[in-house]
């Protein structure tokens, strides 16, 4: 798990349980995407939440968080939204 500090004093990470997060202080959670099956039987990822793009389609479910993790490190980790 990476936490970024920015500027502002504000940690922004992809959740995860790796480590208890209420350890650091007051949170705010919130949604980075919707990984949803297709009406074909495919998967996308739709970072909308963040403003982001709709991923995909992908074949497996694995392949759409992949994806999300990665655009979500690349794009909305280190972005300042301050």
């Amino acid at each position: 798990m990476e936490i970024i500090f920015l500027p502002s004093g504000t940690g922004r990470c992809v959740y995860s349980e790796a480590i208890d997060l209420n350890q650091l202080g007051s949170l705010s959670i919130r949604r980075g995407s919707h990984v949803e099956p297709t009406d074909h039987g495919q998967w996308t990822a739709d970072l909308s939440p963040v403003d982001g793009p709709k991923l995909g389609p992908f074949g497996n479910r694995s392949e759409a968080l992949a994806a999300e993790l990665d655009w979500l490190g690349a794009h909305w980790l280190t972005a300042d939204s301050s």
